[in-house]
């Protein structure tokens, strides 16, 4: 009974350093939605760390259950109680930073809008910062994420490659990162020329500020705006809610695996006491025969 659950605690083992595959590439691919690993290289490390701190307890673990080392199991014991604590505490902290905040409906637009004012919190507050938001921005626009927007249409008349037209791009779904990074807000008034080019008008606000942020630059654009940090939150919300489903699955996983992990740990504690699994401590005496 001893070996099958230590080999059971081995094979569980295996498949949770497979299972911490997937973490790894959450805290790859978190990263990526900013398009390049630089942009929030704060936001990735604390997922890898754990993906990678799973790794190596699955293998202390499949070590300790199969060659029968207790010193190894309750090392193990220890660091994955460790771990699953810290994994409950980032999805707690994931879904707490991401409670709010949503894109804006805009009439005759099929894409949303972003604001800055709805959401809250040490995420918005992380990105905001003017320091941590000169990388982020700089990043962003050296990767070029506006350069995809562009679309050209072929005129039938005349078979001359055209930017598509006004209402073309209003019924376009566009990204987060593009609809605040890539463009005006829809509220300032400006008149579409092509996807990244812009014609200011006479009505356009001049009480908000990323109105006036606005530049035709393409190195600028709409990078200093509030608009496009709420873009970006709204992309970071939607990753984060994704991995952290991912991570309640490794969760739940892990949680097994720590309660089979203990009942290895206590069979070769009694193994190792010379104690045969299941067999009482106390045992019932017999009545002895008086010799005369």
């Amino acid at each position: 009974m001893t070996r099958g659950t230590n080999n059971l605690i081995g094979a569980v083992n295996f498949i949770t350093f497979l299972a911490s595959i997937p973490i790894l590439g959450g805290g790859i691919w978190l990263s990526s939605r900013a398009n390049s690993t630089e942009c929030l290289r704060f936001l990735q490390w604390p997922i890898i760390i754990i993906g990678i701190c799973i790794m190596v307890i699955s293998l202390m673990g499949f070590v300790g259950a199969c060659y029968r080392q207790t010193w190894l199991l309750q090392l193990y014991l220890f660091v994955m109680f460790l771990v699953i604590a810290s994994l409950i505490g980032f999805i707690v902290f994931a879904f707490a930073v991401t409670d709010r905040g949503h894109g804006q409906v805009v009439i005759n637009r099929a894409f949303l809008e972003y604001q800055l004012s709805d959401y809250s919190g040490w995420l918005k507050d992380r990105v905001s910062d003017p320091h941590q938001w000169s990388k982020i921005s700089s990043c962003l626009r050296d990767a070029h994420v506006c350069s995809g927007m562009r679309r050209t249409i072929r005129d039938p008349a005349t078979g001359m490659v055209l930017p598509e037209s006004a209402d073309m791009f209003y019924h376009r779904q566009l990204s987060p990162i593009e609809s605040g990074c890539c463009k005006p807000p829809t509220s300032c008034g400006y008149a579409y020329l092509n996807e990244t080019l812009w014609i200011p008008s006479t009505s356009m606000l001049l009480n908000d500020n990323d109105c006036i942020q606005w530049s035709n630059d393409q190195r600028q654009l709409c990078y200093r705006c509030d608009s496009c940090k709420a873009g970006l939150l709204a992309t970071l919300r939607h990753s984060w809610r994704k991995v952290s489903i991912i991570n309640i699955a490794i969760l739940i996983i892990l949680v097994v695996v720590y309660v089979i992990a203990c009942a290895a740990f206590r069979n070769n504690k009694r193994m190792d006491n010379a104690e045969a699994y299941g067999e009482a401590r106390m045992t019932k005496s017999r009545p002895s025969r008086f010799q005369f």
